[in-house]
């Protein structure tokens, strides 16, 4: 068994949860704070790929970053970013497929903590960023771990956004699903069942985590 598709999985996981974490965490602060009218509009957005088809996200994202597209010629030529059949393709398609499961626990988590604790704060003249990095995010260490564990273990499963934009090539785009995938295609179901243990392995771990750390952390709080 080739063990590239497993190692570009995880290192495609953790980068997506790197950068969706800096991303996301401003986005979900705004988001349980604010009450603009615009709030419900944003969300839906936010929420769209929890309901969306892969590989629609995938195929817009392709048609849009294509170099045969004026935006994908302009970014090849000009910044000479090209993220057709690339990892920082994939990096930006799991970026976008996974921020519903970044967002909204980061969101409930901030939206639950009282008033209170906010208004007095903010009476102490601490900054909204130093509110947010010193006292939120303390308090609602269960919800950052679930975001971040949650998030991890959707990219290791994504399929069709990483496929529609980053094709199948071996040693660059070429991740754990689609692996299974092909190995079935070429009826080497042995190979399959090996990628698609490893994977099954690797998700219970990582959502074990969550709920064995969130367990510990309540029973502890409520003692």
């Amino acid at each position: 068994m080739n063990w590239f598709p497993i190692i570009l999985t995880l290192k495609l996981a953790l980068v997506t949860t790197v950068i969706l974490f800096i991303v996301a965490l401003p986005l979900a602060y705004w988001l349980s704070e604010t009450r603009i009218k615009v709030k419900p509009v944003v969300e839906a957005l936010v929420s769209m790929p929890l309901v969306l088809p892969p590989t629609v996200l995938g195929f817009y994202l392709l048609v849009a970053f294509s170099p045969q597209n004026a935006f994908g010629h302009w970014l090849e030529k000009v910044l000479d970013i090209k993220l057709v059949f690339t990892f920082s393709g994939i990096v930006l398609a799991s970026c976008l497929y996974s921020l519903p499961f970044m967002v909204q626990p980061l969101q409930s988590g901030l939206a639950s903590i009282p008033t209170s604790i906010k208004e007095a704060s903010l009476l102490m003249g601490k900054s909204k960023w130093t509110i947010l990095r010193k006292v939120l995010l303390p308090n609602i260490k269960p919800s950052v771990l679930t975001a971040c564990v949650l998030t991890f273990a959707h990219t290791m499963g994504e399929f069709g956004v990483v496929l529609m934009i980053g094709g199948n090539i071996p040693e660059k785009t070429k991740v754990a699903s689609i692996a299974v995938y092909d190995e079935v295609e070429s009826l080497n179901y042995a190979a399959a069942n090996q990628y698609a243990i490893i994977l099954v392995l690797l998700s219970f771990i990582t959502l074990l985590c969550v709920y064995f750390y969130n367990g510990s952390y309540f029973k502890t709080f409520t003692k």
